[in-house]
């Protein structure tokens, strides 16, 4: 059996793109030896060149002395062909997606490298079992599937498959800490972790988007500016790549067997087919100039005048708070039971539309502009109408939401605004992710975090703004929609009526 804290540890990285040179760099860089191979031949002495210079620059910039910078770029050896990992104690993969390429690949290693040593993938989204179904011994093949770029990104999945040795994935494990990073071990399903758990923060945007309920540029303001998220959704499309990212939806929707939760979008579809793929090609969701996204100018609030302003209190919470914003605005707060001919109605609806709300509680839609209190007013704003609401109650609403100087997004009508219905899903999928026991509840948060850079775990966020609240937005979600992808998880329906913490597992 391999020991992962042996000294001369070998490490054999097969493929010189961008997460083939990062994992030989960090492999060397933590004091393993690399045998380095890719079969186009210029690929992969650029590739030898870059780290080079990488380390050259880290040691420049004080992260790192200059003798460390050559040990590890010593450390690197090239090697001109499968042969040449014959020695290694564990050989990395890194090449293209491609289920059949890599299963002749898996098959020849497994002739070549000493039986005792392992033998691992970076994909992203194939099954380990089935790149393993190809060798004589699956049980020394597992996932290790870094995230790019390899150097910088802190979080590495291992992945166990069907007949792996457990062995083999508590190697992996070490070594990977080894390495400097974050070691989460998950089952071997369609995404892993968190390509899995990223199965809603874009998906569920394009949706927003494809509904005609805003514009991209909306959607984004509103995840960084109230939810706190580092990049709104369609500026991580951008940078990710259409044509990736599409192509991950499909894979993971189709493995899943057309599970609707996973459905794709045709806007993914239509850019991925068009070339419109992003930052690399210069135009995406948005433009590029020199690079940098070219964000539209967003319009100037409307004046506040003096209006007359009737709060539903069906959210108890969001009418406290919501309340205090609007009179501190210099509202005029009209206080009885039912709201008066020529005061504007404003609800603040838990995954309901606005048209739902205005109904539900016997309110004139021409009157009625709901207010998403999800965060409590904090940050950006975002205001929905019914399809009747006239545009002077609008205006006014929006007038006054902005006395405070936050920023005011207007929609249309939808269940669950854009915060509700985007994080609900993110929390939703991680219930299912804890559910399928991928991975623990912990480690789902700690990697979703890593890897996605979401500003907190998925669980954490479930548990923040209360498993009951999730639970409530998707069910309406599912009510007017009639769409199974908002049906709740299993995980979360029972902690929700138990009162207890998502990341509560079983024993």
């Amino acid at each position: 059996m391999l020991d992962p804290q042996r000294s001369d540890l070998t490490i054999g990285v097969l493929g010189a793109g961008t997460m083939g040179r990062g994992i030989a760099q960090v492999s060397a860089v933590a004091g393993m030896s690399v045998k380095f191979f890719d079969t186009n031949t210029e690929q992969l002495n650029k590739a030898a060149e870059f780290i080079g210079g990488m380390l050259n620059r880290a040691a420049e910039k004080g992260r790192m002395s200059a003798e460390d910078a050559k040990a590890a770029t010593d450390r690197i050896e090239i090697v001109n062909g499968l042969d040449g990992f014959k020695d290694c104690h564990v050989v990395v993969e890194a090449i293209i997606e491609d289920l059949d390429i890599k299963k002749k690949v898996f098959a020849e290693l497994d002739n070549i490298v000493a039986k005792d040593g392992i033998l691992a993938t970076n994909t992203s989204s194939l099954s380990v079992t089935s790149i393993a179904a190809g060798t004589e011994n699956p049980e020394r093949v597992a996932g290790l599937h870094f995230f790019n770029p390899p150097p910088l990104m802190k979080l590495v999945e291992v992945i166990g498959g069907l007949r792996t040795d457990q062995s083999v994935v508590d190697a992996l494990m070490v070594i990977g800490t080894r390495m400097g990073k974050h070691t989460v071990a998950c089952q071997d399903t369609p995404g892993f972790l968190v390509n899995h758990a990223g199965r809603a923060y874009g998906p569920e945007s394009l949706r927003i988007i494809g509904e005609g309920i805003c514009e991209h540029v909306d959607v984004d303001r509103v995840m960084k500016e109230a939810a706190g998220f580092r990049m709104g959704p369609f500026e991580l499309l951008d940078l990710v790549g259409i044509d990736i990212a599409h192509s991950v939806m499909e894979e993971i929707y189709h493995q899943y067997y057309e599970e609707p939760m996973y459905k794709p979008s045709v806007i993914g579809q239509q850019r991925k087919d068009g070339g419109v793929h992003g930052r690399k090609t210069g135009a995406g969701f948005y433009a590029y100039e020199d690079g940098k996204p070219v964000v539209p100018e967003e319009a100037a609030a409307p004046k506040a005048g003096k209006t007359k302003v009737w709060i539903s209190k069906a959210n108890k919470a969001g009418h406290k708070t919501l309340s205090k914003i609007l009179k501190d605005a210099g509202a005029d707060i009209d206080s009885d039971k039912t709201p008066g001919k020529d005061s504007v109605c404003v609800v603040a609806p838990i995954g309901m539309d606005a048209s739902t709300a205005a109904v539900a509680e016997k309110l004139d839609p021409k009157r009625t502009v709901a207010v998403d209190m999800l965060f409590n007013g904090e940050g950006r704003r975002t205001i929905m109408t019914t399809p009747v609401t006239d545009a002077k109650h609008r205006d006014a609403v929006h007038g006054l939401l902005a006395g405070d100087e936050n920023p005011v997004t207007v929609i249309h009508d939808s269940p669950g605004f854009i915060t509700q219905r985007i994080i609900a899903l993110i929390v939703n999928v991680s219930c299912n992710i804890a559910q399928q026991r991928v991975a623990t509840p912990n480690d789902i948060d700690t990697a979703v975090k890593l890897g996605l850079n979401y500003p907190k775990g998925p669980l954490e966020f479930g548990d923040e703004l209360g498993a009951d609240t999730i639970l409530a937005i998707l069910r309406e979600l599912y009510d007017f929609y009639g769409d199974p992808r908002y049906r709740p998880s299993p995980w979360l329906i029972r902690r929700a009526i138990l009162g207890v913490s998502l990341l509560t597992s079983e024993g």
